[in-house]
Formats: C-alpha cells, structure tokens, sequence
C-alpha cells in the first residue's frame, strides 16, 4: 500500500521581521516625531479622518506618499526595500524584470478604543504595516482566511489548532517590527484597549 500523501496547496504567505537589528530605537523616535508633527499640522487629514477613521488620524487621503516628502519616511522606505525584495522572493514572483516599488505610505494613530474594520489593498501587489509605537496590550493584525466565504457545511477548528489552520490569526504589534503581505489578503485592527496611542506606518508596493 502506497503512503498516504497530504500537500499543502496554494500558501498565503505572511512576513514579519525587525526592520533593522542595530539603531531602530532612535530611528523609531524620529520617525515618532514626525508622524506626531504630521498630525498636528494635517488639518485636512483630520477632517477626513473624523468622517472616515472615527476617533483615530490616519494620512491616508492628505498626505499618502510620505517617502517622497520626508528624508526619515525615505530611509523606512529604504529598509523596507530590502525585506520586500526577501518577500517577494519567497512568493516566487516572476516580475518580468520590473521591482516592486512602494507607491503610498501614510501614518495611522489609533487612541483608545479605535478599531480599523476589515480591509484589503486594491490595485496594489504587496502592503504591510511598521510599528512606530505599541503600548503594551496594543491590538495586533489580525488576518481573515481568504477561503473563508467558500467553507460549506465545515466544521469549525479546534481550539488548539495550527495558525494555519485557523481563520483567523493575529500578528503581535510591536515597535520595530515590519509586517508584508499580498494585498488581497483582508486584515483589521481590533479594537485599542490601551490608553495610550498606538502608532503605525502602513505602506503599499506595485510593479506596474
């Protein structure tokens, strides 16, 4: 009797990795400075987001291409270059001789009790998130299983189960720290128990 065969068909992939080993600290607090100032002086991003972001800041529709407007988002960008190219080896993209290039970058401020409800990226091929600052208890980010609208009449999982197999899974937040994925993979950020704010910097990469 042949072996029983078990494969793992089609992988979503998910990266997560320090940005830097050496001097993120100090470049976390610029990098802080900047997206505080960022707020302060964004007065139409924080109309949008009182309509759009209730309770939080993000510079997603005012000020979405950071690294083309300060010399610190510009290093990010750098630092992220690397580990996109990492990622998108792993992927096993044929890029037809093109790179990846980030195309937006903005800030998002989450205070207490804001929540970022289930997205994706469109139109983009690779996106993440750099965390500038999570006080502890911060929410991560949290991933819904892109089959999830297609499980009929599935059990659900044990509540010891693998992450991979799990429709959910959350990614701790913490400060230093670089998340990649596909852009067609849904995300949120539950909800921030904390009193304190918890600061991100999300990104998106195309190569068209």
């Amino acid at each position: 009797m042949e072996p029983m065969t078990i494969r793992s068909l089609f992988p979503t992939l998910v990266y997560s990795r320090r940005l830097q080993e050496s001097d993120w600290r100090s470049f976390n607090h610029r990098l802080l400075r900047e997206c505080q100032q960022l707020e302060h002086d964004d007065d139409a991003g924080r109309r949008w987001s009182e309509k759009n972001y209730p309770g939080g800041y993000t510079s997603y529709n005012s000020a979405s291409r950071m690294h083309e407007l300060s010399p610190t988002f510009d290093r990010l960008r750098q630092a992220i270059d690397r580990h996109v190219k990492s990622f998108a080896r792993s992927l096993e993209f044929d890029l037809q001789g093109r790179e990846l290039v980030m195309t937006d970058c903005w800030v998002n401020v989450m205070p207490q009790h804001v929540v970022h409800g289930l997205h994706l990226h469109p139109l983009s091929t690779i996106s993440g998130t750099y965390y500038v600052q999570t006080p502890k208890g911060s929410p991560g980010l949290k991933f819904e299983d892109p089959r999830l609208d297609r499980f009929m009449a599935a059990p659900p999982r044990k509540a010891d189960s693998r992450p991979e197999s799990r429709s959910w899974v959350v990614l701790p937040a913490e400060a230093g720290n670089l998340v990649l994925f596909e852009s067609w993979l849904r995300h949120e950020v539950p909800a921030n128990q904390t009193k304190k704010r918890r600061i991100s910097v999300s990104f998106n990469y195309s190569w068209f």
